[in-house]
């Protein structure tokens, strides 16, 4: 059977080789009968491909997240499946042992009375005595299951995941081979060894120092022999099971790591993310809209308790207020450009709020501060020497008002 290569470059070394090598091969009249090799099989998977440089935005993690995509570490599910139902095992031995023994005897004083096709009472007894022991059994897996996975990924739930994928069945022979020596297929073999001499080194250790109770069982009756035995067990099962809860830590942060990898995205992804979750022109609009209109409201309230309004004089406004027993310094009460500025100055004017002319200080607040901060120590001689003249005028003021009304 001959093999038709189709090579894209012959201008390498290699590829000019490979295609002389190649034009020595007989080649039928007919390419329709030929198999062909798909290099497609062993390119790079989608989530590793080139480009991908930017981590996860929050949308896509939110997206993956109602897909059923999330970090989650096997080895923690597993651990906890094998810790609860031994530890269960470790406290309800003596009454789940004491129910077979209660069975067993059951069902050999009734063996010769029953018929277990026309009596219904063996299937009772049987279905009641079997749910006695595995039931909490039953009931501590279930619950364990449940338990590792709300804690690594919280309450989930979604559908999307039972969807056939039919793709997923389509043979992929080039993928198969890199998924083995990739990043997870490697960590996975290294894992799996782990493992394995984690439950052999505790096996050993266990059943050595155990040796002579083991050697001598071939004396001992058979309540001594199933109790030193199961005891074993359940030893064993508990420390296999805390030492795969550690190991389930790193095998966490990795899986976590290789999540964010997988779905890095790129920069183009990212811009089109952006332009699919950003708003309507519509909704920006009002959005601003309201905004202004709650700056206003808040204007309205911060301007008439201002000490000073510093202005540009008509494109900026910064209102001042300074208290010496509970500032430590004049703070910004409110801050406007254009419109707002405007409407700062009409308010500072309805409200006999002294406006004082100072560009280089008016630039300089609006830059460096924003509502709420105390001025920057630079400016605290000017703002002082500001402030000192508006508290002389506002007393010469009310002097005036004084001798007015007393006349």
């Amino acid at each position: 059977m001959s093999i038709e290569l189709y090579i894209e470059s012959k201008e390498t070394e290699i590829g000019t080789e490979i295609f002389k090598y190649a034009s020595r091969i007989p080649f039928p009249a007919s390419r329709s009968v030929l198999p062909v090799i798909h290099l497609q099989w062993f390119a790079d998977e989608d989530e590793d491909a080139p480009g991908k440089t930017e981590e996860p935005t929050e949308h896509k993690l939110q997206r993956l997240r109602e897909e059923g995509q999330v970090v989650k570490s096997q080895e923690l599910v597993a651990a906890l499946g094998l810790f609860f139902p031994a530890l269960l095992l470790l406290f309800l031995a003596p009454s789940m042992l004491r129910t077979c023994i209660e069975m067993i005897r059951f069902f050999f004083m009734r063996a010769a009375e029953m018929d277990p096709v026309k009596d219904g009472i063996a299937a009772l007894a049987f279905f009641r005595y079997f749910l006695t022991l595995v039931l909490p059994i039953f009931a501590i897996g279930v619950f364990s299951a449940i338990f590792s996975n709300i804690v690594q990924t919280g309450f989930m739930f979604t559908t999307k995941l039972l969807t056939p994928n039919f793709s997923r069945v389509l043979p992929k022979v080039g993928q198969f081979f890199r998924r083995i020596f990739s990043i997870d297929g490697l960590y996975n073999f290294f894992k799996s060894i782990i493992k394995m001499a984690i439950i052999g080194t505790v096996a050993y250790i266990l059943i050595t120092s155990d040796i002579e109770k083991l050697l001598n069982l071939q004396k001992a009756d058979v309540w001594i022999g199933f109790t030193t035995v199961s005891s074993i067990a359940v030893k064993m099962l508990i420390i296999v099971s805390l030492l795969m809860l550690i190991l389930a830590i790193p095998d966490y942060m990795f899986q976590r790591w290789r999540f964010r990898e997988r779905n890095r995205m790129t920069r183009y992804e990212i811009k089109e993310e952006m332009k699919m979750y950003e708003a309507d022109p519509q909704i920006q609009s009002r959005i601003r809209s309201r905004f202004r209109d709650l700056l206003r409201q808040n204007i309205s309230a911060a301007v008439p308790q201002a000490d000073v309004v510093v202005t540009n004089p008509t494109h900026l406004a910064i209102a001042l207020r300074y208290e010496q027993t509970s500032m430590p310094g004049p703070m910004v009460t409110a801050i406007g450009a254009d419109e707002m500025s405007a409407r700062i100055r009409q308010i500072a004017g309805e409200n006999e709020v002294p406006i004082v002319e100072n560009k280089p200080l008016a630039w300089a607040l609006y830059r460096e501060t924003k509502v709420g901060d105390i001025i920057p120590y630079a400016y605290w001689n000017t703002v002082a020497l500001i402030l000192s003249k508006v508290w002389k005028l506002n007393e010469d003021r009310r002097r005036n008002r004084q001798s007015s009304m007393s006349a």
